[in-house]
């Protein structure tokens, strides 16, 4: 069996409230034997560290606030977590820009988006970026903290290949690939084939994005391998080394 890490994946969501650990043991029985869990705001965060205390050593949580929660007190709720970083965390985030959503607050987002880098950067950890509409925003960013060497993934990647040659020069960073990869005319389905693969992680972003043949349904970690097999497809290569090599990038990446 080959063996993969969802690098992003809410299982702790209100969707999974009915069987949640049963979500886990299919995804582990999938072969999907190790999962993070980003964080968005106080509101899930307890749901989510019980559900990973369940399950030590396959289920990692990350610390952040999620763009879409920040509004005026967003250095409040940053400076709470910032307490709770030496806990066990193993990344910040997800953090970063939504502009797609709401524009209320994007000068507020863009500087809680920069404290959690420099956060990030200050305690040695990736940082997980959720970037919509906002590129150049988040680009400009990472400008201000390149000095910082920040590292980590851009996660639910759909940019150009263009996109992924500048987001190197800021740092050190993957793009996480997922279920879109999947979908009819997807532009990611076609980059991805220049993108390398020491360079890719995996990822669901359930109960969201669900890759075919199961769109349209909830999404869980247990397609991961259905991910994987599109992108074995697309670049010419066979699914165990897709497994391979993406468990071995998540595993530096995260350290786990």
């Amino acid at each position: 069996m080959d063996y993969y890490i969802d690098t992003h994946t809410h299982l702790y969501d209100e969707m999974f409230h009915d069987d949640a650990e049963d979500a886990v043991h299919r995804a582990m029985d999938a072969g999907v034997t190790r999962m993070i869990f980003p964080d968005i705001d106080s509101s899930s965060r307890r749901a989510m560290l019980d559900l990973a205390a369940k399950f030590p050593g396959h289920i990692f949580t990350g610390l952040g606030l999620h763009p879409t929660s920040v509004d005026s007190r967003w250095r409040e709720n940053l400076e709470e977590i910032e307490g709770l970083t030496d806990s066990g965390t193993i990344a910040i985030g997800e953090t970063g820009m939504d502009c797609y959503w709401s524009r209320d607050f994007v000068k507020e987002q863009e500087d809680a988006f920069e404290w959690q880098v420099r956060l990030a950067c200050r305690k040695g950890l990736p940082v997980i970026i959720h970037s919509r509409e906002a590129t150049e925003l988040i680009f400009n960013a990472l400008e201000r903290c390149r000095s910082l060497h920040p590292r980590g993934v851009f996660h639910a990647f759909s940019g150009s290949i263009e996109t992924f040659r500048r987001m190197e020069r800021y740092g050190d960073w993957y793009v996480g690939i997922g279920g879109v990869v999947t979908f009819k005319k997807a532009g990611i389905a076609e980059t991805v084939k220049d993108i390398p693969l020491e360079r890719i992680v995996l990822e669901t972003d359930s109960p969201y994005l669900t890759p075919v043949p199961h769109r349209g349904e909830r999404n869980e970690s247990s397609y991961i391998p259905l991910i994987a097999e599109k992108i074995a497809l697309q670049k010419g290569t066979s699914v165990s080394e897709v497994a391979e090599i993406t468990t071995a990038n998540a595993r530096k990446l995260f350290n786990i």
